[in-house]
């Protein structure tokens, strides 16, 4: 029994010596995912049809074309990778609002062809900074308040004391 033991645990460090198999590399034909942006612009996710993982040892040089009702003609314009992770591209807002037909296309040798439809929206816009002054000062409380009742217990402790040591005094 311990002959057989110490006989798996002197393989263990030969195991390390076999080789590994290649790792299954990235490549072959890309899927792409377009979808609108929530505003003028148009988002696309690149990944490998075969596994699933982002595009991400190359850039992909993505093209997109789109069309709207009344002749509206957009593209063709090159797709930036985007910051939000591998495998990302955007084009800013080159949209107007509506329904579009929108195509990207990736060149070979990995070709790909995607067409959709994307409702472009007006961008909505953030609300205006709340000026802190104006809040403090309203009718919703603030630091002034918290002054006056910090000024009110110094007045009260004051006068504490004071007659404290008045009466002290008198009855003495």
């Amino acid at each position: 029994m311990l002959r057989r033991l110490l006989a798996a645990l002197a393989a263990v460090p030969l195991l390390a010596l076999v080789p590994a198999a290649p790792a299954a590399a990235h490549g072959g034909p890309v899927a792409l995912e377009v979808a609108g942006d929530g505003a003028t612009g148009v988002t696309v996710r690149a990944t490998y049809e075969q596994d699933g993982h982002p595009v991400e040892d190359r850039v992909l040089r993505l093209v997109l074309t789109a069309s709207a009702e009344g002749g509206r003609q957009v593209g063709p314009v090159q797709l930036d990778p985007s910051n939000e992770g591998q495998g990302f591209y955007t084009s800013g807002a080159v949209l107007t609002p509506g329904r579009w037909t929108v195509v990207v296309t990736a060149p070979d040798p990995n070709g790909a062809r995607v067409e959709t439809t994307v409702e472009a929206k007006v961008a909505q816009t953030a609300p205006p900074p709340v000026d802190a002054t104006a809040e403090s000062d309203g009718e919703g409380g603030g630091t002034w308040r918290w002054w006056v009742a910090g000024a009110a217990l110094l007045v009260a402790v004051v006068l504490g004391l004071a007659l404290a040591t008045r009466r002290r005094t008198s009855v003495s």
